[in-house]
């Protein structure tokens, strides 16, 4: 099946993706747009996870002070170079996470921070998880994606290893 221009260009736009690998996911989904998109992302998870043993020792702090200064984040990405630190993606990624935790307040990064005792006492251990686990919260700007996948595909789309290390909300009267 001949892929269009057309097409690859819209998955591009979607999913950010080179166009290799726009054309190669099109091509084994059969022209499908939301499978090669989805096949995109599972492939972004798998190569985030190839490039976790590396060591990322560079990064960014980003800061957000919500409209009336009444909520703050602070929230600090790391990365492998400051090449990719600067990069626009990534500064944008840093953003994007630091309104999510702003508008979600996330109790905790990720599933295994949560204390034994705490999560023992919840019926439902994934929306729990869902609901207080940064990691696993769907995105607020796409909640088809949590916040995982996002760093799924700025993982796939920058070539290193990208990780949230920690972040602090702060909230007036709290």
């Amino acid at each position: 099946m001949a892929i269009s221009v057309d097409l690859i260009k819209e998955l591009r736009h979607m999913t950010s993706a080179s166009v290799a690998h726009c054309k190669k996911a099109l091509e084994d989904t059969g022209g499908d747009l939301k499978k090669a998109a989805e096949f995109l992302r599972k492939h972004g998870l798998e190569i985030a996870a190839k490039k976790q043993a590396r060591a990322a020792k560079e990064g960014r702090v980003e800061a957000y002070v919500h409209l009336g200064n009444k909520i703050g984040v602070l929230l600090e990405v790391n990365c492998e170079s400051d090449f990719v630190a600067r990069n626009p993606d990534f500064c944008q990624f840093t953003k994007d996470l630091c309104m999510h935790i702003a508008a979600c307040n996330p109790s905790y990064l990720k599933k295994e921070d949560v204390p034994g005792e705490i999560i023992d006492q919840e019926k439902n251990k994934d929306e729990y998880y869902k609901a207080h686990c940064l990691m696993e919260q769907p995105f607020v700007k796409d909640p088809a994606i949590t916040i995982n996948d996002y760093l799924g595909t700025i993982v796939s789309k920058l070539g290193e290893n990208i990780f949230v290390r920690r972040f602090m909300r702060y909230k007036i009267g709290e």
